[in-house]
């Protein structure tokens, strides 16, 4: 009995995962035309100019591992910018701590910021990248502080820090 309710039990997780809208939403995701960038670079120019943590978050989408970025506990007052081409993302008026272990922020800079959904993890997420080079930031989630109710929750890999001229 205990074996039958097992096989219930996982027969049902995978059909859970593999949802309709969820197959439909992929589709069209899939078949969308390729978004055009204005810096656009081959992979081996990518891997010559970035590191190689900046080259796997960016360009291939991974993720940091939580508590590890210099910009977490950043308080100066400037500008955070794509580490793949320098373009304002996000000022440092905007940062919050969210306790996530990733730098946060409640609004990007307007216009500079592109936005994807991705599965990667079996849900629908809304996926974050620099509308300049299409390198990867992050995500944003509808879980943070006024004004705009907003997490922006990105790698501090995929970003530099100008600090404001004094």
């Amino acid at each position: 009995m205990m074996y039958k309710n097992m096989l219930f039990v996982v027969a049902l997780a995978f059909i859970s995962c593999n949802g309709v809208s969820q197959k439909k939403e992929t589709a069209q995701k899939v078949n969308a035309p390729k978004k055009e960038f204005t810096v656009n670079k081959t992979e081996e120019e990518w891997r010559k100019e970035l590191t190689e943590e900046e080259f796997y978050v960016l360009r291939k989408a991974a993720t940091e591992n939580p508590f590890t970025s210099e910009l977490l506990e950043n308080k100066e007052k400037g500008t955070y910018v794509c580490a793949g081409c320098g373009t304002p993302l996000f000022k440092s008026e905007t940062k919050f701590r969210s306790g996530t272990g990733w730098p946060s922020f409640y609004q990007e800079i307007e216009g500079n910021v592109a936005y994807d959904v991705d599965y990667k993890i079996g849900y629908k997420r809304t996926e974050e990248h620099c509308a300049t080079c299409g390198g990867h930031l992050g995500h944003v989630f509808e879980d943070g502080p006024k004004p705009t109710g907003l997490r922006h929750c990105i790698n501090g890999i995929a970003l530099d820090f100008v600090p404001e001229s004094k």
